[in-house]
């Protein structure tokens, strides 16, 4: 066994140099007539424990600890060996130690030229450390002799018996341990020795070591090596079955490539092909027709020659072989070949998309600068939007448009690196990630690659998926992509990468800096009704085996849905509505009915139930203190009713309904602004003086945020105190500052659709956002009537009806 070192830092080096523990002293050869001293200096060992008659050499090379020995060789040359509870510690002190050690004989000591200490020690009697009466140089305590509690046993004979066995199988079985121990413990007539000589020479944790060092009832001691050699002779065991099994598997290996090479020599002198050589060879094919770049038929040949010279029963054939079979299949030099006809590629996405026609001017650029130019780029779009409103199925129609394949991978989740350039071959059950296997899935190097939710990306311990996407989506380096598995650069820039997100947020900026945003805002209600008509309805009267002559929808019918059974920016609530009616239709038909059915508005409940969703506008802004106020969320925009209420009581100011930082300090920010303007809005000065004040945004359940409140909060505020309603047909959004001024926001067309759906026909909006109507249809703009405004003082007279006169 290798020699163990413990260290004790300001205490001296001790290094045990035998194998173990040292070895025991034979029959006789203890110490006689030697008197343990009521004092000794202490020696403390790590990961060791020293036993009566046992000899154990040293070597102590720091001063304190050469103090030690100097002052026990002056004396008696007897020293106190004890084991530390914790190798960890470094400033050994007197409570890091246990309690019981051993008394022990310095028999040889030699000094080196280096100054340090080789000595011999032999263990005498176990002690205890009763009181330390010295810890510096080194550790000096007052101990306790303890002797062997040896009873009247008659089982102890048996038990010796049994353990002598036992060890000699241990001994035998244990390549580490010399034979000469079975012999030594076959002529040990103590119990005590016997089971001291077991724990020093098996290889146990110090805590079993120690428990031997403290039992002094002999049986039980015996008792504790016995457990101890019944758990190393199990492993042992259980080791050597299984090097059995591994030489048995050997054997099998060499036995099977002797054959093999024994048939090779028969098949060559037959005439006859090896069938490994004509695998050998079609991959070699292969692999030329792959027409791979130079650095990958570099890599490619070289793990080919190694698997030529690999036997097939080799660990690494398999992976070698799965490696060749990926590279060989990519679509190195595979191309698809791009429909260049503008006309043509118009239809096509007209006839799958309605609207949406800043992407598809995007896409028609891309075709006919590619017309122009035939080694372009692919570009990297980003399509941003609300749920439901086509982002991924446009993807589907780009590639049909262009004649390329389609390849789609869901990001929601991922938050491990190498899903996008997955794992090295050191691993077992290693593949590429997905990004190469769905190039190898399209068969072409030129797909239309769509990374749909990008938004939704994730990052643990094992890394930033967004981080590895980073050289995917640059055009300046995807041309030489490095996939972990692969190993050798693919060129991604033939690639058109389309991924789709609801808010650009979560986005990190790196990543958003290499794509090409396009937004795809809600759609209008007549949008709604032309897409439901054109594409949905067809869509889910084939999908349900029904046809015109089972059912009809009317304009009425669809208009209804989408206002009153759906409230959403995109189409899919819209879809699954129809679809709720065709599966009823459905059912009629396969009952017998043959007659046609006829869907208007007035029949939807009975198909849909009850109206979901109706206009509280009215109800909500009757009484003074609330206002309508516009908002945008993830899903598209929305209204937002803001409640104020004033009672008697000290000036607090609560806000409640789950509202963030931002839009607390809006509250405040309006509030600050009242108190300033209360004398030109005829307010009492002091109407905050013995008042609280309470703002309200229903919808707790929901965090709110963000500046654009400020308008809403400062109106409803000001309707509160002035007793003046606001007007039910008005919604408004914008920021606020102390001077009274309004500041611009975003989501303008998103606010106006959500003003539009919800019945509004006035909306007020920040002068600087009078530029962002340019976004919203001209159907919209003329259903509804706005203001732009610079400073509030204008929202308020817009805003408010005259007080009700008594």
């Amino acid at each position: 066994m290798k020699a163990n070192q413990f260290l004790i830092p300001d205490e001296g080096n001790i290094v045990i140099e035998d194998s173990g523990m040292g070895e025991m002293a034979g029959k006789g050869d203890g110490i006689k007539g030697l008197k343990i001293p009521e004092e000794l200096p202490i020696i403390p060992i790590r990961e060791a424990a020293l036993y009566p008659k046992m000899i154990l050499p040293l070597m102590v090379s720091q001063e304190p600890l050469i103090k030690l020995i100097d002052a026990a060789l002056l004396a008696n040359k007897m020293t106190g060996v004890v084991a530390i509870k914790n190798k960890e510690v470094e400033q050994v002190k007197p409570e890091d130690l246990f309690e019981t050690g051993c008394a022990a004989y310095i028999l040889k000591m030699i000094k080196m030229p280096d100054n340090s200490l080789r000595l011999l020690i032999q263990g005498t009697t176990r002690i205890r450390l009763a009181e330390f009466t010295q810890r510096e140089p080194f550790l000096r305590a007052k101990v306790v002799p303890l002797q062997d509690q040896v009873g009247e046993h008659e089982d102890t004979q048996a038990l010796m018996v049994g353990v002598k066995g036992i060890f000699q199988k241990v001994v035998e079985m244990a390549p580490n341990l010399p034979a000469e121990l079975a012999i030594m413990a076959m002529n040990l007539d103590e119990p005590g020795a016997l089971a001291d000589l077991v724990a020093s020479t098996l290889n146990v944790p110090l805590a079993d070591k120690q428990a031997i060092l403290e039992t002094l009832n002999v049986k039980d001691r015996l008792e504790k090596a016995n457990l101890l050699l019944s758990k190393e002779l199990s492993v042992l065991e259980l080791s050597s079955k299984i090097q059995s099994q591994v030489r048995e598997g050997i054997d099998k290996s060499q036995r099977e490539y002797f054959l093999r090479e024994q048939l090779k020599a028969i098949q060559k002198e037959l005439g006859e092909r090896d069938e490994r050589g004509v695998e050998i060879e079609e991959l070699r094919k292969r692999l030329v027709q792959a027409m791979l770049p130079p650095e990958a038929m570099k890599e490619g040949e070289r793990e080919l020659d190694r698997l030529a010279k690999m036997p097939p029963s080799a660990a690494e054939y398999t992976v070698s072989r799965t490696y060749l079979d990926w590279l060989i299949e990519l679509p190195w030099a595979v191309s698809t070949t791009d429909n260049l006809e503008i006309i043509q590629a118009q239809k096509v996405l007209d006839e799958d998309h309605y609207d949406l026609e800043k992407l598809k001017r995007r896409i028609l650029e891309y075709l006919s600068v590619r017309k122009l130019k035939a080694d372009m780029k692919g570009p990297i779009l980003c399509f941003v939007g609300p749920p439901g409103t086509g982002k991924t199925s446009v993807g589907k129609s780009i590639a049909k448009a262009l004649g390329r394949k389609f390849i789609r991978m869901s990001l929601g989740g991922v938050r491990d690196e190498a899903e996008i350039r997955g794992h090295r071959r050191t691993y077992v059950g290693a593949l590429p990630g997905r990004i190469i296997q769905g190039i190898r899935k399209a068969g072409s190097n030129n797909p239309v690659f769509m990374l749909d939710e990008i938004d939704k990306l994730g990052m643990d311990f094992r890394g930033d998926p967004s981080a590895a996407l980073l050289e995917v989506l640059d055009p300046e380096q995807n041309y030489a992509f490095s996939d972990h598995y692969l190993d050798v650069p693919f060129d991604l820039s033939k690639v058109m990468f389309i991924t789709t997100a609801n808010i650009l947020d979560p986005i990190p900026p790196a990543l958003r800096d290499r794509m090409e945003v396009l937004d795809l805002p809600g759609y209008t209600e007549e949008e709604k009704l032309k897409i439901a008509r054109d594409y949905l309805l067809p869509k889910q009267i084939e999908a349900h085996g029904l046809s015109e002559r089972n059912i009809r929808f009317e304009d009425g019918a669809l208009g209804r849905i989408a206002l009153e059974y759906t409230r959403e920016a995109g189409v899919r609530n819209l879809e699954r509505e129809i679809a709720n009616v065709c599966r009823g239709v459905a059912r009629r038909v396969a009952e017998g009915q043959e007659t046609l059915t006829v869907i208007d508005a007035e029949g939807l409940s009975s198909y849909l139930g009850p109206v979901k969703f109706f206009s509280e506008v009215a109800e909500r802004t009757s009484e003074p203190g609330v206002a309508t106020g516009l908002a945008w969320t993830p899903t598209g925009g929305d209204i937002l009713f803001i409640e104020a209420t004033r009672m008697k009581g000290r000036k607090e100011f609560s806000l409640t309904g789950q509202l963030g930082d931002v839009m607390k300090e809006s509250a405040q920010a309006a509030l600050s602004y009242v108190r300033t303007r209360a004398k030109a809005w005829k307010i009492p000065e002091n109407f905050f003086d013995s008042s609280d004040i309470h703002i309200h945004v229903p919808s707790g359940a929901i965090p709110k945020d963000g500046p654009s409140a400020g308008v809403t909060m400062l109106t409803a505020l000001t309707s509160l105190l002035t007793g003046r309603p606001v007007r039910s047909d008005v919604a408004m959004t914008g920021e606020i500052t102390l001077r009274g001024l309004v500041l611009p926001v975003g989501g303008i067309k998103e606010k106006v659709l959500a003003a539009r759906r919800a019945g509004i026909t006035t909306v007020i909006l920040p002068k600087k956002n009078e530029k962002d109507l340019d976004e919203v249809s001209e159907q919209v703009k003329k259903d509804l009537k706005f203001h732009f405004v610079k400073r509030m003082d204008e929202v308020i007279e817009l805003a408010l009806k005259e007080k009700a006169k008594k």
